[in-house]
């Protein structure tokens, strides 16, 4: 399908260097375009590209670079759908499309491609079923997708017979035209990426794509506890499952602190070692795609009894003279931290603050019944303070997360939690969030050499 067309990939990143290195050796014409100067790119990149024929332009994007005698337009997800290019090929009906549907259409036959999307708990259920079945088949399992290893990343290595655990989000699911996985689950839906898809319709719409795409050969496992998305799939072909924390049905399903699939006991809620209701159900998530594949419990069991979760995400860090601490410095919105309090029934000690965005602490409130202190830092710690004092909880405030520890190892008793949900993000302090994450699991380690 890809031979001897013309591309012009908008984007470089992971995935645009990595179709375009697919399309330049099956002798595709490629022209790459990044608003990011040649400087700020990888240089051993930007070599290789060059010696594969790609035609690069950095810097700008030019406004006589795309024209009709283009076949594609390959967008990278996180570029805006009103950009001038994607306009532009819209007009000239050049279909749009990214970097998944082309790796998509270049896979060998007889593979199994699982996609696994949903607002939350996409990433943990990803891993958690590559986890499993990597236990189960060995090297024939690949992990990619959103999760950060693009799909034409990992052509060369995949044969017949290979199996494919996919993340797939929203911004990749917008330009999807044929993609589909033999095996789709999506785990929820909330409202989310409003900003990039203009309406929570919209939105949906798009989640709902490769579910849409599927034929009655395919598998779609659907949770039958959330209406929207119970609504939004009604008419799709495939066969459906579904799965359940709230009740019993005809599937996968939590009952009487036992994660059950059609009556079938797997594993006891006590060997879960990731808390929070949402994480039963990516367990659920995982297990109904796993028994899809014919795995046993035994392997299901001990994969999930030692998973401890995915970095950043709510991680199990250590636990230190009684008190258990835990990474969530993912949570980056109110959203995901009202999730992550409402995961422990153990006094907690939160750490929130970060940059400065106006969010709404208060949105907090409901979910702190649990909090006996609190820990501001960043650059909206006096808010933290504010909401706080306000809600009648002790807060303390640091401008700096090292400086907290102090006062941490003071009031943290033994049966105490000690949460880095910051609800904020860290660029006040950091490049990046995993780096305060990185640096709150140091701290941790350095209590134990008290």
């Amino acid at each position: 399908m890809f031979e001897d067309k013309k591309f012009l990939i908008l984007g470089m990143a992971k995935s645009g260097y990595s179709c375009a290195k697919v399309l330049a050796s099956r002798g595709n014409k490629v022209i790459l375009n990044d608003i990011k100067i040649e400087e700020e790119q990888s240089s051993l990149q930007v070599e290789e590209l060059r010696k594969l024929g790609v035609e690069l332009f950095f810097g700008s994007h030019p406004d006589n670079l795309l024209d009709d005698s283009f076949d594609y337009l390959v967008k990278n997800p996180g570029i805006r759908l009103d950009h001038e290019y994607v306009l532009k090929a819209n007009e000239l009906n050049i279909p749009v499309i990214n970097e998944v549907e082309v790796g998509y259409h270049l896979l060998p036959d007889n593979i199994k491609l699982i996609g696994i999307t949903g607002t939350n708990g996409k990433t943990t259920t990803t891993t958690l079923t590559y986890e499993i079945l990597k236990e189960a088949f060995g090297p024939r399992v690949h992990l990619v997708g959103n999760i950060g290893f693009p799909l034409c990343s990992i052509l060369d290595d995949v044969k017949e017979e290979d199996i494919l655990v996919m993340e797939v989000s929203c911004q990749q699911s917008t330009n999807f035209i044929d993609f589909k996985p033999d095996i789709a689950l999506i785990t929820n839906y909330s409202p989310a990426h409003i900003d990039f898809l203009g309406t929570y319709e919209n939105y949906k719409y798009v989640k709902s794509k490769m579910f849409r795409n599927q034929n009655d050969d395919d598998v779609a496992i659907l949770n039958f506890d959330n209406n929207d998305v119970m609504n939004e799939m009604k008419g799709i072909k495939s066969k459906v499952k579904y799965f359940s924390s709230k009740r019993e049905i005809s599937g996968g399903y939590l009952k009487d602190n036992s994660i059950y699939y059609y009556d079938e006991e797997i594993i006891s809620t006590l060997d879960i070692k990731i808390p929070g209701i949402h994480n039963i159900e990516n367990c659920i998530s995982a297990i109904m795609i796993s028994k899809e594949l014919d795995v046993t419990n035994e392997v299901i069991k001990k994969v999930i009894s030692k998973f401890r979760g995915v970095e950043h995400r709510l991680e199990y860090v250590d636990i230190v003279r009684g008190v258990r601490y835990y990474n969530d410095t993912e949570a980056t919105n109110i959203k995901c931290s009202q999730i992550a309090l409402s995961s422990f029934i153990e006094p907690t000690i939160v750490i929130l603050g970060g940059l400065e965005r106006g969010q709404d602490f208060s949105e907090l409130s409901n979910y702190m019944s649990n909090v006996k202190s609190i820990i501001g830092i960043g650059e909206c710690r006096e808010r933290v303070l504010e909401f706080g004092s306000k809600i009648g909880i002790d807060t303390y405030i640091f401008e700096h997360l090292r400086d907290s520890f102090v006062k941490i190892r003071e009031i943290a008793e033994s049966g105490d939690v000690v949460l880095l949900s910051p609800a904020s993000a860290s660029w006040d302090q950091y490049e990046r969030c995993e780096v305060r994450g990185d640096e709150f699991k140091k701290f941790v380690r350095e209590l134990n050499d008290l």
